[in-house]
């Protein structure tokens, strides 16, 4: 079994994160994609909405593909969301499976001040997103983990590993200039966030009025 891990705030999901999602999973023939909604990001400031609320928007926008799982051990957990545990907590969940870790390419750039990040390259693989057309740009503490791949075009044969751990390879996406941030200001000032994110989200949104000025993380 492949699993591909995607780990994020999701406040709130787009589609910015959704469509790199799935050409990763059809590119490397995973079985799933599991999005893992942070509890308290390690990298990042304090989400804006509750988790329950970004838990329920990632279920409604993955809905319609099958192959994309939500997980919520992040938030059960509580606490600092550090990626090592929650692959350690995936590892035991599947103890034979294959793990791929999905990060775009500033987070690779700042992956080794991440916690334990040697550990994590021994749990899993690591595909970084970028554009079409974009270097391939390491740390050179990373440089021994490449994993060297030619694919640039729909149609090649699925991408593998070449080892069940430990490799860092690059994959470019459809790369949506769509941020979570942008849209919250959008409904901050408000304004129509339709088209950036699934309809089911917006009606969420809409319906328990997120991100409005006196919206508050509970």
């Amino acid at each position: 079994m492949r699993i591909g891990v995607n780990g994020g705030t999701f406040d709130p999901i787009h589609f910015g994160h959704l469509r790199p999602a799935l050409e990763v999973l059809e590119s490397l023939a995973l079985d799933e994609m599991r999005f893992i909604p942070a509890c308290q990001p390690v990298h990042r400031g304090t989400p804006s909405v509750a988790a329950s609320h970004r838990v329920r928007m990632v279920e409604l926008a993955i809905a319609p593909q099958p192959r994309f799982v939500l997980d919520r051990r992040e938030i059960d957990r509580g606490g600092p969301s550090y990626m090592v545990e929650t692959l350690e907590s995936v590892k035991r969940d599947f103890p034979t499976a294959e793990l791929v870790l999905m990060m775009g390419a500033d987070a690779i750039a700042a992956f080794t001040r991440w916690h334990r990040w040697q550990d994590i390259l021994k749990l899993a693989n690591i595909v970084v997103t970028r554009r079409p057309g974009a270097e391939n740009r390491l740390p050179d503490a990373l440089a021994l983990y490449r994993q060297n791949w030619h694919f640039e075009k729909v149609g090649d044969p699925p991408l593998h590993f070449d080892a069940p751990a430990g490799k860092i390879g690059f994959l470019p996406v459809t790369q949506l200039d769509i941020s979570a941030t942008a849209i919250r200001a959008r409904l901050a000032a408000g304004r129509s966030v339709r088209y950036l994110t699934p309809e089911t989200v917006v009606e969420y949104i809409d319906t328990h009025q997120l991100y409005r000025k006196e919206t508050h993380a509970g």
